[in-house]
């Protein structure tokens, strides 16, 4: 499954998209290989109790997961999957 990524997540994960193959058919299981890839990314998406932090946003075919299931989210292979870390401007 092809994940974009954006802004200071690019770095992380050393580019605009990310192949990731989940151990399972959830968002969070999306997530957890990508920490596995990248333990950076982390702190940067979750609380401690492994919630998304606040203005972390994953998108599914671009529907926000949060009118979804949240992170129990079923994704398929095809499916469009983003990642927005909390971003800042004015």
């Amino acid at each position: 499954m092809l994940v974009k990524v954006f802004a200071n997540l690019r770095q992380i994960c050393g580019g605009v998209t990310v192949d990731i193959q989940p151990d399972g058919e959830r968002v969070i299981d999306v997530l957890d290989k990508m920490i596995e890839m990248f333990p950076l990314l982390k702190d940067e998406i979750f609380t401690t109790e492994k919630e998304l932090l606040p203005f972390v946003h994953v998108y599914v075919n671009g529907r926000n997961i949060i009118h979804l299931d949240d992170l129990q989210t079923k994704v398929e292979e095809k499916d469009q999957f983003a990642l927005f870390p909390p971003v800042a401007g004015g």
